[in-house]
């Protein structure tokens, strides 16, 4: 299969759209000017169909997106659960809608009628922004920010994982190297910050309980010392240290999180399919799982979140009926099902197995989470979708009405400040005006990275702090206010 366009910035669009529809097909992409028509598409077979590069209104790249998307579900018979939308944020389009409609019908009325998202995607989609909108008006979206902390630690790395994270094994002689650099970029971010106030805290990864039980101390110790007056007057509305991998968490662990602040954990199981756990390499047990529960919850935790993914090797959604049949004794006060990205199940030997079939195992396995989130009184809170996937998944949060992850919805919904610090972690400078860069884009979203290397990361650290300053000259590019 060959797709031919005029201009780059139809690529990234109908790549995904054809791939969604043949999650299975190899395709060629090349961009040729000289082309009379838009795009060309050369399906297999020898059936062609063109965009005409002649009399396209408004929004060119969505309309001829549009046009692609009803040639493909009109040959194949299919329509797509978010229809012609690529993007990874569906809820900020909902948002966007929402707020300029003053109605979530009409907003889900144009998802339905203009990006041929089905009616329930797009009911989920305004029912979810809805839930954003309320949680984000309590937040100083403006004045305020948020902190997200970077352990790039694991005590494994499970077969489907594509974060920037190394054993722990291999860094135990570097772990407090790796900690005195960030201790110093956190430090550089509350002067960055000094009279803004602190929202959330997430403290991710990685793993970051595969520190020692010290270790944790001095981290948290220090988070507290730098950011104490940040987080004054009732100004820190959530923090978040995932916890994680079970076999990385012990008691006297838990003991040292829950000497400070911390509101919110993560017990993460993927899976209570003690086979699977075994072929993506967690080292724990199903029984594990439920002994760090309950644990955590005599320790006095009361807002714990645990993390499913629907797609692992050899799951179909009867194993993942049992997995939500065991979650459901436990009663997490959140759930987040994420769908499993088909090209790294493919690294996991699903190659096997075709797409189009572990789609519609997928579809059903994220159907039978929302009934076992609803049974259990979670509500869907935020949502987004992965990349380079067959098929239009997504990955759901499902809290209850007073447990919602609010970092959660500032990293999807980009309303507010994230600085971020940790190798591999990228900060989101939210600026009140629109700035125009030397390369003449418009925006008010400045995203600077780290570098993911922690060696790399351990001997630039001065570097990483520098790019975090607002910018003016920022990271190399020019930009003025517009």
């Amino acid at each position: 299969m060959k797709i031919s366009c005029k201009e780059t910035q139809f690529t990234y669009n109908i790549y995904h759209i054809v791939k969604a529809f043949f999650p299975d097909a190899e395709i060629e992409q090349c961009v040729d000017a000289e082309q009379e028509s838009l795009v060309i598409l050369e399906m297999d077979g020898g059936s062609c169909f063109s965009v005409a590069g002649q009399g396209v209104l408004g929004d060119r790249k969505r309309s001829v997106t549009r046009q692609v998307y009803d040639y493909l579900s009109e040959l194949t018979g299919r329509n797509l659960a978010w229809g012609m939308l690529t993007g990874v944020r569906p809820t900020k389009l909902a948002m966007q809608m929402m707020e300029r409609e003053k109605d979530a019908e009409k907003a889900a009325e144009i998802l339905r009628k203009e990006y041929a998202v089905t009616a329930q995607k797009a009911k989920l989609a305004v029912e979810i922004a809805g839930r954003e909108q309320v949680l984000l008006e309590s937040l100083d979206r403006r004045d305020g920010f948020s902190l997200y902390v970077g352990i790039p630690f694991c005590p494994s790395i499970c077969s489907y994982c594509s974060f920037s994270s190394s054993p722990i094994g291999l860094w135990q002689g570097r772990v407090e190297d790796y900690l005195d650099a960030l201790c110093k970029e956190l430090a550089a971010i509350a002067g960055l910050t000094k009279g803004k106030k602190l929202n959330t805290i997430y403290i991710g990864g990685g793993t970051p309980t595969t520190l020692k039980p010290e270790q944790l101390h001095r981290l948290l110790s220090w988070i507290d010392e730098q950011f104490s007056a940040h987080m004054g007057d009732g100004n820190l509305s959530e923090y978040t240290l995932e916890a994680g991998r079970p076999d990385s968490i012990t008691k006297e662990k838990l003991e040292v999180i829950r000497s400070f602040p911390v509101s919110r954990i993560s017990v993460n199981p993927q899976t209570m399919q003690q086979q699977t756990l075994d072929i993506v390499g967690r080292r724990h047990t199903v029984q594990d799982v439920k002994d760090i529960f309950h644990m955590a919850r005599e320790l006095g935790f009361d807002n714990i979140n645990m993390d499913l993914i629907a797609g692992l090797p050899g799951e179909t959604a009867q194993e993942m009926r049992d997995t939500l049949r065991q979650i459901e004794e436990l009663r997490p006060d959140s759930l987040t099902v994420h769908a499993l990205a088909i090209k790294r199940a493919a690294r996991m030997g699903q190659e096997k197995q075709s797409a189009v079939h572990l789609q519609s195992e997928i579809e059903a396995m994220v159907e039978v989470s929302a009934e076992s989130a609803q049974r259990m009184g979670l509500l869907p809170y935020y949502l987004y979708r992965q990349k380079n996937i067959a098929g239009n998944f997504e990955n759901v949060g499902y809290a209850k009405v007073d447990k919602a992850g609010i970092y959660n919805i500032l990293i999807m919904e980009e309303q507010q400040t994230i600085y971020a610090a940790g190798a591999g972690a990228t900060t989101k400078l939210v600026l009140p005006h629109k700035i125009r860069l030397e390369n003449g884009k418009e925006t008010n979203l400045i995203r600077t990275e780290n570098v993911k290397s922690i060696t790399e990361y351990i001997r630039r650290i001065d570097e990483m702090i520098e790019r975090k300053h607002p910018p003016g000259n920022h990271y190399g590019q020019k930009a003025r206010p517009i």
